[in-house]
């Protein structure tokens, strides 16, 4: 298959525990149980297409049930128990979970049971592969606003990253002393669009060159940041900063390689959307030609 950014460095414990080692979540913990009508599910650690949500149907297992796969996104493979069948992603050979048969639960009478830990959902219906960006330019609400807008981004979810502490919370990252960054991380449909796209309409949301925070919001956990997953990332943003301080910018947005991302609460989630306003210190500024 195709090369793939390997986004591994931004899991968090509990899914690098399923996704690498093979665990198991808790039935009824995670996402994704609810049947819904239309979308993809992806993996989490590679970003492929595996199930389109039309093979999703309710179980009661306790994990997200789907009773066939895209084509060539899965591998079969004897499990260790001796007993089971495991399936992992085709192309990064991340876990997923397992598949049973003849349980008659739909006409396919095949049930892949999957870890919530190793999806991503989009609702797209027609995506094959996807990659990410992780960014923080200020409060996330903002950030996330505006890199939805970007044709062939399929989902932006607010977070946190680059900190010290495990599963932070707002009020713990508003104190500014956990090292975290309000950020971003964003998928986007490969076929679609591009990392330097999405970056280059990073630096034009915000102000790069404040040191302090971003707008009224002062705080390290406000400040300019990109997170890269690989060498290519970080040429593509050290290029654009390179273009910016040409045109005289003073460009202070710190590039960092990826660290664990802790979605943030759901309330934080598709704000300016939920409460029908417009962000009050991002607003798009043309920078490049």
């Amino acid at each position: 298959m195709a090369d793939y950014v390997d986004k591994t460095a931004s899991l968090t414990p509990k899914a690098r525990g399923v996704i690498l080692n093979k665990e198991t979540e808790y039935p009824h913990t995670g996402h994704f149980n609810d049947v819904v009508e239309r979308g993809t599910y992806l993996c989490r650690r590679c970003g492929l297409a595996l199930f389109r949500a039309t093979s999703q149907f309710a179980s009661g297992c306790g994990w997200p049930s789907f009773d066939d796969e895209i084509e060539s996104a899965i591998t079969t493979l004897p499990d260790n128990d001796g007993l089971r069948t495991e399936i992992v992603c085709s192309r990064c050979q991340g876990h997923l979970g397992h598949v049973f048969t003849g349980e008659g639960f739909t006409k396919n009478n095949k049930r892949h049971c999957v870890n919530a830990l190793s999806l991503d959902f989009v609702v797209d219906t027609n995506v094959l592969d996807t990659a990410e960006a992780i960014v923080a330019g200020g409060c996330f609400w903002g950030v996330e606003h505006y890199l939805k807008q970007i044709p062939g981004v399929l989902f932006v979810e607010s977070g946190y990253t680059g900190g010290t502490t495990a599963e932070p919370s707002y009020e713990s990252i508003c104190q500014g002393n956990t090292g975290h960054y309000e950020a971003v991380r964003v998928i986007y449909d490969v076929n679609f669009t591009t990392y330097e796209a999405i970056i280059k309409r990073f630096f034009e949301i915000h102000d790069p060159t404040q040191s302090t925070g971003q707008g009224p919001d002062l705080g390290s956990q406000y400040k300019s940041a990109i997170f890269y997953f690989n060498t290519d990332q970080k040429e593509i943003a050290e290029g654009l900063i390179g273009q910016l301080k040409n045109k005289g910018y003073d460009v202070v947005t710190r590039l960092k390689g990826a660290e664990p991302f802790w979605p943030a609460e759901p309330y934080h989630q598709d704000y300016y959307h939920k409460h029908q306003s417009l962000p009050y210190c991002h607003s798009p500024t043309p920078r490049f030609d």
